[in-house]
């Protein structure tokens, strides 16, 4: 996920403010075309980072617990390996 990072930052920045971004919102948030808009979104959506009702809804942020201590530092306990 680190390749897109840099250009998922919009995105979220977006959603974090507006609560929910519409798809074809996407690519004039990103400065790219649809297509490479809906790549960046399904990478997203297979990571949890951002949810969404159907295909056609619009986009919402998600909270993967495994993202919480890096979102939310101090505020969740690190994953202590065994």
């Amino acid at each position: 996920m680190n390749s897109i990072a840099a250009r998922a930052e919009s995105v979220l920045e977006a959603l974090l403010y507006r609560g929910e971004l519409p798809r074809g919102e996407v690519g004039s948030v990103l400065g790219t075309t649809d297509r490479h808009a809906r790549r960046i979104v399904a990478v997203l959506i297979a990571k949890n980072v951002v949810v969404s009702e159907s295909p056609r809804a619009p986009l919402r942020l998600g909270f993967p617990a495994a993202l919480a201590p890096r979102w939310m530092p101090g505020l969740f306990p690190e994953k202590l390996e065994p």
